[in-house]
């Protein structure tokens, strides 16, 4: 070691001496002491020992600037635990402060999360709702119950079919009519195409994120075929306004029926491709096995519903345990997990899949005939026909179009099973 760093060595450490051993007496007005950003310095460079102290000194040097007790002092330091035995000092990691969205490319909605990360554990997040609340509620209320429907289809616009579902039951409870069954085969059967859709976007979104294109594009592309079904039974690819108090708007079209049922059988073979390129992929599990883990006795404390439940290991579904519609005549399984994590959740959106087309077989196998609408004029409109023949008809279209129909003060509280958990509407007639 040459001289002149060890007269650079005196010099340095010479500040830190008096502070550590008191042996020098100055003035208290020139005494050193470690400030805030010396500190934190100090404590967080990880090598920083190695440069305080030189490689090898001669017991002269070591004398003039106290290398045995300065060495003695830095090993009792929690910062520099392995000093003597030539191990790497650690350096303390703190947590990242993260904010994720509200407008990220894997958020897939207007979310705002503040994450607290280790490494890459999400140890804390913080969510921040209501960025996408529109004042539905509040917009509804100078609205006739026709107009107010289409306002539910922006409300959850992945899954439109049984927000427009749930609605209708509510103001067809407060009516206290029931609807031809018909009606309610048609409805089971789209709410069944709903959840498929809804399940499409989780499972491959959720693999396009962690790296997986492929099943993005393959399933999109059955997305799009069943946009077409909704689109001749409603004119709307997506907002359909299709489902309305009281029944339906329109009837299926002539060969709807036979290009569904050719769809549900070649629609299986979809999922089974994505189930080979993601179920027993090595990746794939590593990114969900273990991976947002709740238990059953969280997700009933937290109120959990819908896939959210079901993974957690218990068997709760509003199509079986309180039946709607035409699901009291279906005949269907419901999957549940077992460790409650993203890996089980996954399984349970595969298989509802197969469950839903199970679903629609049986609506289009035992679809009944008959009539679409509830048969009272003053609820729904009545037939173009009838209305180029009676005045009365022509009346009730008027009034039904212009006022709306009255429904009795009172409330009630519907819900159904949506593809994302209980959606329920409390609907409130004065």
């Amino acid at each position: 070691m040459s001289v002149v760093r060890s007269q650079s060595l005196i010099k340095l450490t010479s500040r830190i001496l008096p502070c550590i051993s008191g042996q020098q007496q100055r003035h208290s007005s020139q005494i050193w002491y470690p400030d805030a950003k010396f500190e934190r310095d100090f404590k967080t460079a990880g090598q920083l020992g190695l440069h305080y102290l030189p490689d090898k000194t001669n017991d002269e040097v070591a004398d003039a600037i106290g290398l045995t007790k300065l060495q003695r002092y830095m090993e009792d330091l929690s910062t520099f635990s392995d000093t003597g035995g030539g191990m790497p000092r650690e350096k303390s990691v703190e947590n990242m402060i993260l904010n994720f969205g509200p407008q990220h490319p894997a958020a897939h909605g207007v979310l705002r999360l503040v994450l607290q990360l280790e490494g890459e554990l999400v140890i804390k997040a913080i969510p921040h709702i209501g960025l996408l609340h529109r004042a539905t509620e509040k917009l509804i209320e100078h609205k006739t119950y026709t107009q107010a429907l289409p306002y539910f289809d922006r409300l959850e616009y992945i899954s439109v079919m049984t927000c427009e579902q749930a609605y209708s039951l509510t103001v067809e409870k407060l009516l206290g009519i029931d609807i031809p069954p018909r009606a309610k085969y048609i409805r089971t059967l789209f709410a069944e195409l709903t959840r498929i859709q809804n399940h499409i976007i989780n499972v491959t979104s959720h693999a396009l994120d962690i790296g997986a294109m492929t099943p993005f594009f393959w399933l999109f592309e059955e997305r799009e075929k069943m946009f077409e079904f909704s689109e001749r039974v409603s004119g709307a690819r997506k907002h359909a306004n299709y489902i309305r108090p009281g029944g339906v708007a329109w009837d299926l079209p002539i060969g709807f029926m036979n290009d569904l049922y050719d769809w549900t059988v070649k629609f299986p073979e979809r999922i089974d491709e994505v189930e080979d390129m993601l179920t027993e992929n090595r990746i794939w599990k590593q990114r969900t096995i273990d991976i947002g883990l709740v238990n059953a006795n969280d997700a009933l404390n937290c109120g959990c519903s819908g896939v959210m439940l079901r993974g957690s290991g218990i068997k709760w579904d509003l199509r079986k345990n309180q039946p709607y519609d035409a699901y009291n005549e279906m005949e269907f399984d419901v999957p549940i997990g077992i460790k409650g994590d993203c890996y089980d959740r996954y399984l349970c959106r595969v298989e509802e899949m197969r469950q839903s087309l199970k679903i629609i077989h049986q609506c289009l196998n035992n679809m009944p005939k008959g009539e679409i609408r509830y048969d009272d004029n003053k609820i729904s409109p009545p037939k173009r026909a009838m209305m180029k023949s009676s005045m009365e008809s022509l009346i009730h279209h008027f009034k039904l179009f212009t006022e709306g129909y009255q429904v009795p003060p009172g409330s009630t509280y519907t819900a159904i099973e949506a593809p994302k958990g209980e959606f329920g509407v409390y609907l409130v007639a004065d």
